[in-house]
């Protein structure tokens, strides 16, 4: 009998364990299903208030065509959005949606992509641009970067540039065909250090076509760098007029200059844009998203060329 005894509480014990270790399981799986659940609802929303943002920078470059053909840092797309409740946007009208939104923040910028120097420039016609590389050089010049480094990238370049099925000689026929980038993150493909790149970030740019350069919202480098005659510390001085009174032509650059040989063209200099990028940041909760567009605009359409996703910093990204 205290065998049988010993035995049947065994086994209830044995059930009990069991009862408990698939209701663990059970809740286990539910709570799996609701984070996923979450996770994917939370990413929507993202992709959705993400595409939203950079939809009204594409409506904001349209209507700045509507208005002029001149683009200043003075205008509306150049305001950078601080970090913004979006509820805080919607109205008393939207009561349902304000609340679902308490948790969702959003900041982005637009920049002119054509402030800064063109990489493709610097080859025309499969020839070295020379104007172009003259103000490469001083770029490099001014942040003290290795001149060697420019000339591989020139180098490379060219090659990337040529048409893959033309014939080639020699042992360089063996090399292999360099990729061309289209972000100034990837000129490594053209023998550019990380180093190097870190430096040019702000400075240089990768366009799929020649562009000028915008000289109402370059930087006092990029100034420095493609006016030749113009010192740093005259661009600076530049930089700081044009805030004032911004450029309406390249006649207007040359009398605030006050250089009065000073070389321009409409090859390689202008006051006004094409190419943006509109970069927006989304706080969705304990969720950060970041996305970048790069946008050209046309007349008065604007289209988006590519869409990059990114990690921002210290991110929870689900």
């Amino acid at each position: 009998m205290r065998h049988q005894r010993g035995a049947a509480i065994l086994t209830a014990m044995l059930l009990v364990t069991l009862v408990a270790t698939l209701s663990a399981a059970a809740l286990w799986q539910q709570w799996r299903a609701i984070e996923v659940e979450t996770a994917e609802r939370a990413h929507a929303q993202s992709r959705w208030l993400l595409q939203g943002a950079a939809d009204w920078a594409r409506l904001i470059l349209r209507e700045d065509a509507r208005n002029t053909t001149v683009d200043h840092l003075g205008e509306p797309w150049a305001v950078t959005l601080q970090e913004a409740q979006i509820s805080s946007f919607l109205g008393n009208t939207t009561e349902a949606m304000s609340e679902h939104l308490q948790g969702a923040y959003l900041s982005g910028q637009i920049t002119d992509l054509q402030s800064r120097l063109n990489v493709l420039n610097l080859v025309q016609d499969g020839r070295v641009h020379a104007p172009t590389l003259l103000a490469f050089g001083r770029l490099f010049e001014a942040l003290q970067l290795p001149a060697d480094e420019l000339m591989v990238l020139v180098a490379q370049l060219q090659i990337a540039l040529a048409a893959p099925e033309a014939p080639s000689t020699g042992p360089a026929g063996n090399a292999p065909h360099p990729l061309l980038p289209r972000s100034t993150e990837q000129l490594g493909w053209l023998g550019v250090s990380p180093a190097t790149i870190s430096r040019l970030h702000d400075h240089v740019v990768v366009l799929p076509e020649r562009t000028p350069v915008n000289l109402n919202t370059a930087s006092p480098l990029v100034l420095h760098a493609c006016l030749p005659g113009l010192d740093l510390a005259l661009a600076q001085r530049l930089a700081q007029g044009r805030a004032q009174n911004h450029f309406r032509s390249l006649a207007d650059v040359v009398q605030a200059s006050g250089i009065a040989g000073l070389s321009l063209n409409d090859g390689m200099h202008s006051v006004g844009s094409r190419y943006f990028e509109v970069r927006v940041r989304l706080r969705l909760g304990s969720v950060l998203s970041q996305e970048r567009t790069r946008m050209l605009r046309e007349g008065l359409q604007v289209k988006a060329l590519w869409t990059t996703r990114e990690i921002p910093q210290g991110a929870s990204v689900q």
